[in-house]
């Protein structure tokens, strides 16, 4: 059968369409479903610093993407009452980049860097005082005619999100105040986020059709909406504006979303670890499924790995018990010999 246009064969969760991502993002942390310790301290947080009239500390917000990051730091912003200015690590090249927007924020600012773990060190350095002391220095000129230039910031909050907190420096760590990490939600936690999301798409969807969507977005609420939206198409095309679980169901099918969850390139990912039969490290890995290792390593290894398909060892990726009979292939446990 050939898909309702606007389906993709193979979604990503770091694709979706901006717009319509913004708009299904919730506004407040009291509308933000799921991460309930990270909601609860984030809240606490910021109650305290108005109560005392200060500014809030210095966030790092880590976690596999699509859970969330970005839409806290906006939210953080709203409820502080501050405006929010967005860049991502790889886009600050030299401390000159840095100078540019640390300027330029009005007092309160929440200053908001994407992959934070990408920022090069001397970027990252020059940000230290920044953050303790709402300072930073600025060369003019170069030689014997260099000035030293000590410019003073209005008070601004840092919200940092990475995918990888571990490729963050001790001493840049450290200077976050408050630091929480974002885990995989529930397919209850993602119901709820999807019930919220129909409403707004404007579509209607019954508690089986949502539930068939949640249990198979990988724990990950990015995911979640981005089948919602592409199944939403098929629904106003061919069934009068209305998600069943049957119409979820051929959805996911047209976007080669299985069962579990799991879509052609982790299929492809598995396959290559059962075809070696041993450790398979990541870079063959990569080059045999045709995708970058960074995007391999941060998208779809945490759900296979948190779903029990795959080991991560010291020696390499290894497919597990359940991997191969997720891929229909039988182990013989004993030898350790997989049966094509």
């Amino acid at each position: 059968m050939t898909p309702p246009s606007g389906f993709d064969a193979e979604p990503t969760p770091d694709a979706p369409d901006a717009a319509s991502d913004r708009a299904l993002r919730p506004k407040r942390l009291a509308d933000f479903t799921g991460q309930i310790p990270v909601t609860h301290n984030l809240s606490l947080a910021v109650e305290a610093a108005q109560l005392r009239k200060e500014q809030l500390d210095h966030v790092l917000l880590a976690g596999p993407p699509g859970l969330g990051k970005t839409t806290l730091a906006h939210i953080l912003a709203a409820e502080m009452g501050a405006e929010i200015k967005e860049t991502s690590g790889p886009m600050l090249e030299k401390p000159g980049d840095l100078a540019g927007m640390l300027s330029a924020l009005t007092p309160g600012a929440v200053l908001f860097i994407d992959e934070i773990h990408s920022l090069k060190r001397v970027v990252e350095e020059y940000l230290y005082s920044a953050m303790e002391d709402f300072r930073i220095t600025i060369q003019l000129g170069e030689g014997a005619s260099t000035q030293v230039l000590t410019l003073n910031l209005p008070p601004f909050t840092l919200v940092g999100a990475t995918t990888r907190e571990g490729q963050l420096s001790a001493p840049f760590r450290s200077r976050f105040g408050i630091r929480e990490r974002l885990d995989l939600y529930s397919a209850a936690e993602l119901t709820t986020i999807l019930t919220r999301s129909a409403k707004l798409l404007n579509v209607e969807a019954d508690a089986e059709g949502l539930a068939t969507i949640a249990t198979r977005s990988r724990g990950t609420a990015r995911y979640a909406n981005n089948h919602l939206r592409h199944i939403r198409d098929l629904a106003q095309v061919r069934y009068r504006n209305r998600i069943t679980a049957a119409v979820a169901e051929e959805g996911l099918t047209h976007l080669g979303i299985d069962h579990a969850g799991l879509t052609e390139l982790d299929r492809r990912i598995l396959h290559c670890l059962a075809r070696a039969r041993r450790s398979v490290g990541l870079k063959t890995i990569a080059t045999t499924v045709g995708e970058e290792e960074r995007t391999i390593e941060d998208v779809y290894e945490p759900f296979l790995i948190q779903g029990g398909y795959l080991l991560k060892t010291p020696t390499g990726r290894q497919i597990t018990h359940l991997g191969y009979r997720h891929l229909g292939l039988k182990v013989e446990l004993d030898e350790q010999r997989t049966i094509f």
